[in-house]
Order: C-alpha cells, then sequence, then structure tokens
C-alpha cells in the first residue's frame, strides 16, 4: 500500500487501481443494472418465479386439458336435463289447477267478435242460432262463433265496473280507496260464490254436461256489461235512466242465459234434437231459470248504492 502524507500530518492510503466492487462483470446481465438483486434465492429463483404459472395447470399435466372438457360438457348435460324436467313437471301441476292451455282459447278473440257479442248481450231478442260451433269435436275459437263463450268480455267488463264505480262515488263525494276495494272485493267475492253454488246444484242434480268452471266463470261474468251500461245511464240522465237500463240488460240477460244453457244443461236432449220430458228434465230445467234468475239479483245489488 502507498501511503502519502498530507499537510494537515496524517497519511492518507491511496487505492489500487486493480481494487474494484464485488460484482463482476458476470453477474450483471447488462449494462443498465447497477444493483444486484437479492429478493430471490438464487439467480434463476426470480426468473423462475416470473415464468412459471401457478395453480394446478402449472404442471402442464398432459390429462388435465383432456379432462376438463368432458366433464364440463357433462355438467351442462345433466343441468339441461334437470331443468327440462323441472319445466316440465311445473308445466303438469300447473296446468292439472290453472289449465292455461284451456285459458288460451278463452281469450282468442278479435275486435269483431267483441262488438258482436256485446250486441248479443243487450238485444238477444233477434238470435236464433244459438248452438256453438265445433271442428273434429273440438269447440271453434270464439272469435269464429260468437256463441262459444270467452274470458275477454268479463275481465274487462269487470275491470271497467270498478272504474265507473270509483266515477259514481267520486261525484258523490264518497270516494275512498278503501271504499272501492271493497266495492272490488265484494264483487269478486259474489261472483266466486255464484260459481260454486252452481258447480255444487249441478253435482247434486247429476247433470252430464259439457260445462266447466271457465264456462260459468264466463257466463257469469256477462252481467257486468248490463250493470256498466245501467250505472253509466244513471250517472248521465238520473235514477230513472238508470232503472229503465238496468231492467232492460236484466231481461236480455235472462232470456241469454235461458237459450244458452239450455242447451248445455239439456245437452242429451239437445243432441236428439228434442226436450226429454220428465222429472229429471224439469230439474234441469229450474236450475237453468235459478241460474238465469240469480243474474238481475246481483246486478241490482251490485249497483243500487252507486246512485242517489
Amino acid at each position: 500500500m502507498d501511503f502519502s502524507a498530507t499537510p494537515s500530518g496524517f497519511r492518507q492510503r491511496k487505492l489500487q487501481p486493480s481494487m474494484r466492487l464485488r460484482t463482476s462483470p458476470g453477474d450483471v446481465p447488462d449494462g443498465s443494472q447497477l444493483f444486484e438483486d437479492t429478493s430471490g434465492a438464487g439467480p434463476g429463483a426470480q426468473g423462475g418465479y416470473r415464468n412459471q404459472p401457478a395453480g394446478p395447470q402449472a404442471a402442464g399435466l398432459p390429462g388435465q386439458s383432456l379432462l376438463s372438457d368432458p366433464m364440463s360438457n357433462l355438467a351442462m348435460a345433466y343441468g339441461s336435463s334437470l331443468a327440462s324436467q323441472g319445466r316440465e313437471m311445473v308445466d303438469k301441476n300447473l296446468d292439472r289447477f290453472i289449465p292455461i292451455s284451456r285459458l288460451k282459447y278463452y281469450f282468442a278473440v278479435d275486435t269483431v267478435y267483441v262488438g258482436k257479442k256485446l250486441g248479443l248481450l243487450v238485444f238477444p231478442y233477434m238470435h236464433e242460432n244459438w248452438e256453438m260451433s265445433y271442428q273434429q269435436d273440438t269447440p271453434v275459437a270464439p272469435r269464429f262463433d260468437v256463441n262459444a263463450p270467452d274470458l275477454y268480455i268479463p275481465a274487462m267488463s269487470f275491470i271497467t265496473y270498478i272504474l265507473v264505480a270509483g266515477l259514481a262515488l267520486g261525484t258523490q263525494n264518497r270516494f275512498s280507496p278503501e271504499l272501492l276495494g271493497v266495492q272490488a272485493s265484494s264483487a269478486l267475492v259474489w261472483l266466486i260464490m255464484e260459481v260454486l253454488v252452481v258447480l255444487l246444484s249441478l253435482y247434486l242434480v247429476t247433470v252430464n254436461t259439457d260445462l266447466t268452471t271457465i264456462d260459468l266463470l264466463a257466463f257469469s261474468g256477462y252481467k257486468y256489461v248490463g250493470m256498466i251500461v245501467g250505472v253509466v245511464a244513471g250517472l248521465l240522465f238520473g235514477k230513472p235512466a238508470y232503472y229503465l237500463s238496468l231492467l232492460w240488460c236484466c231481461v236480455a240477460i235472462f232470456v241469454f242465459m235461458i237459450r244458452t244453457l239450455r242447451l248445455k244443461l239439456l245437452s242429451e236432449a239437445a243432441a236428439e234434437g228434442r226436450l226429454v220430458r220428465g222429472a229429471r228434465n224439469q230439474l234441469r230445467m229450474y236450475l237453468t231459470m235459478s241460474i238465469a234468475a240469480a243474474q238481475p239479483i246481483f246486478m241490482y245489488w251490485l249497483t243500487y248504492h252507486l246512485i242517489r
């Protein structure tokens, strides 16, 4: 070592030119790296950490990619099978209580049918042919036969009746949401009770008929058309107009129900083209007249308090 004297009296050691940093040229991969990266265990640890993927697929097993696709396809097929079975079960159980396929038939209407049906409900006296049309033992859709029952007119007339009732209550300063709800719920309850009583009567009389519950619901809902006419006439022209128009509609619905249900409840006699005499036939006629006579009673009961 070479020591040189300084002016202050101390000697300073000079570094030899051959002494350098411990980092050798082989340790530095390129000239841009100035310091050694000691975060890894060795020179190859960092590179292996960067390039090696994580997870089961990192091993690069040859059978892994072959097993993944068949398993996923099998799971998808099994899920589709379960979904289809569940849908079939729901449709089967739902159709048992609510015949969705039959409901489509009752809403197969058009504008021409609705106009003719409303005219038939208000003026049934000139109508002659009351028999339903069939195609291969299946009744045709209502839009092709004015005598076929439907649910479109009963549903729309029920909603319109509730709206007209709210209007009538509003003109009398008696409107309230609670009162309108009571009006709607009472009308619906009376309709359900009427259908249940008719079903019970048909069971007790043991009538062989093709009438279904939906048919009875449709025929019982036609009375709301006359109720709307009576209430609107009363609102426009007063109480005398209400009574006159309601009386006309009551007679019309009575005639309509008699001529329609007579063929339904007396299907055996109607198939032969004549009326069968006897006690059993008389009982069926009384039942038909009772159902028809109940319509004007409900029409007056559900509308008289709306006109004052």
